[in-house]
């Protein structure tokens, strides 16, 4: 089973990035720069609202007077016209300021700061986690650490160093399940059957998803994000492929837990009912697979139309746009496919699991007992 710990530490390197960045700097390009800095708000004034010709809103006006604290332009004080969101003198905030170019500087104030709220809410979360989780929830905690460096460190630089977003995701999600996997649920027979069946099930929704997405011709431009990060590389990223890893990597929120649990309720069953034939003992499973199908598959979705419920109140907007034309549209399109790709790892990870559990397990009722995990 380690040696299934030394395989992936090996991806890991192969697919350490490496190379050249996907755009060189322009030496030519006129000095623009754009800087976003933490500031202190010294002083506001009222400035009354106006009507926003577009939209018709009406947007509060404020003077701010703002002192930079971290970043180029530390000690600088600014003065400007804000209607982004209206702050009170002493407030904390990240301002942007464009210099160079073709203009004059530009002042704005980016966001309110939030990291204090954040940290609270991480602590608070921490708590819950060692005082309810207890060395299980140490260890899902550090398996969550190692997955956000892992798409951090490893994911996310080598796509945007120019390696293909396709490989590249598909390396690195399998690498979150191995090293995920056994540092939460330890090196044991069970773990490396779940582990190996979500690899599999990775890769069989994944051909899935890559002919899916050219069969309805996606293009990947849905957001504001990825026209301005095509922008930005001139093109040298492929948003086809980055659409694919997004999926990919999304997927990876329901295989643990059907993985995991379909692999223990094997190893139960044949714990507990010895006499049962390895037949009797994967339709027992699989009835308890479904039972978890039917909760996770809805849970999933309405997760998904959670994070969509901006796009879904379109449907209100464009009253006089038929409903089959929104739906044809690729942004939704590129949603629904999300749901349905994410789904259908769910279900195909049912199947795939028990079997592998099943075949593997059947026999060794007194090996599994030995190795079970508190779970």
């Amino acid at each position: 089973m380690r040696r299934f710990f030394g395989a992936s530490l090996l991806l890991l390197a192969l697919l350490m990035p490496y190379g050249t960045h996907a755009q060189d700097q322009d030496a030519d390009n006129p000095a623009s720069h754009e800087y976003l800095e933490e500031a202190r708000v010294s002083s506001t004034t009222p400035l009354g609202a106006e009507t926003e010709p577009w939209s018709g809103a009406q947007m509060q006006n404020q003077l701010v007077a703002v002192e930079v604290l971290q970043g180029p332009d530390k000690g600088t004080t600014a003065t400007f016209t804000n209607n982004y969101t209206q702050v009170r003198s002493g407030d904390l905030v990240y301002v942007r300021h464009t210099v160079g170019g073709f203009g004059p500087d530009m002042w704005s104030i980016s966001d309110p700061y939030r990291l204090n709220v954040l940290a609270w809410v991480a602590v608070g979360f921490l708590i819950l986690l060692l005082v309810f989780g207890g060395l299980q929830g140490i260890r899902a905690l550090a398996s969550l650490i190692g997955s956000l460096v892992l798409i951090f460190y490893l994911l996310i630089p080598a796509i945007y160093n120019g390696h293909s977003p396709i490989l590249v995701s598909i390396g690195v999600a399998s690498l979150i399940i191995i090293v995920g996997s056994y540092i939460t649920h330890g090196f044991n027979r069970t773990t490396t059957i779940a582990m190996a069946s979500m690899v599999l099930t990775v890769a069989v929704v994944g051909g899935i998803a890559y002919f899916v997405i050219r069969a309805a011709q996606l293009s990947g431009y849905t957001t504001e994000e990825a026209a301005y990060l095509s922008l930005d590389l001139n093109g040298n990223i492929d948003l086809i492929g980055l659409l694919f890893g997004g999926i990919m990597i999304g997927l990876l929120r329901v295989l643990y837990d059907i993985a995991i649990g379909q692999a223990i309720a094997v190893e139960e069953l044949i714990a507990a009912a010895a006499h049962y034939t390895r037949k009797q003992v994967f339709g027992r499973a699989m009835r308890i697979g479904r039972e978890h199908i039917g909760a996770l598959v809805n849970t999933l979705a309405i997760a998904y139309v959670g994070a969509a419920l901006p796009l879904l109140l379109l449907f209100r907007q464009t009253e006089d746009v038929s409903v089959l034309y929104l739906i044809n549209s690729e942004r939704f399109a590129t949603e629904i496919i999300r749901i349905l790709m994410g789904s259908s790892g769910l279900v195909l990870a049912v199947p795939i699991t028990t079997l592998i559990a099943t075949y593997f397990l059947y026999g060794r009722s007194s090996a599994a007992s030995a190795e079970r995990h508190a779970h």
